[in-house]
């Protein structure tokens, strides 16, 4: 994905991740980075969504970097604090909608999901050539050389990691939701 756009899905996750826990973050009796819910969304961002978003920016760097910058330019410094930024915005956007979900101010958190959601799909639709496309930095802007990304192995990087990250969010929803109701 995309660093731009996995930043802001990321947020957005976090946000619908602290929803989805809105039973067990309502208990409040623990604080929010010890208690499960948020260590349940912190697996999530450090197993499969920062590693996710590092495929990208390792092997296909040029379009995480939707072709703005030549990605061999980009000290790898700056690649690796791209990547934990967006694994971190998973749970800040967690905690960033807890204190809004615990009291169940649903505005709030669609607020805080549909935001960076909206913007996302913006920045797609604007981008959406940069996004279609397997290419060096210099092959796209040269304008040679192209290919869709249906037809080359980054389309097949980017359907795999679709399902796996869906996958791992509906695993991360269901063990938020079945939370046990109350603390051992």
């Amino acid at each position: 994905m995309p660093l731009p756009l996995a930043a802001l899905v990321a947020l957005s996750l976090g946000a619908s991740f602290a929803w989805l826990a809105r039973a067990e973050l309502a208990l409040g009796d623990v604080p929010l980075v010890s208690s499960r819910a948020f260590n349940v969304v912190l697996g999530f961002a450090v197993l499969l969504w920062s590693p996710a978003v590092g495929y990208f920016a390792a092997f296909h760097g040029d379009w995480a970097y939707l072709y703005l910058v030549p990605w061999r330019r980009v000290p790898s410094a700056v690649d690796l604090a791209a990547v934990l930024a967006c694994g971190a915005l998973v749970p800040a956007g967690f905690a960033l909608a807890a204190p809004f979900a615990r009291r169940r101010r649903l505005p709030f958190v669609l607020a805080m999901i549909i935001a960076p959601s909206a913007l996302a799909a913006v920045f797609a639709l604007v981008l959406q050539r940069r996004l279609g496309v397997s290419a060096s930095y210099a092959q796209f802007q040269g304008d040679f050389g192209t290919m869709p990304i249906t037809q080359a192995s980054l389309g097949r990087a980017v359907l795999v990691t679709l399902m796996i990250c869906a996958a791992g969010v509906a695993w991360c929803g269901r063990l938020l939701r079945t939370a046990p109701k109350t603390r051992p």
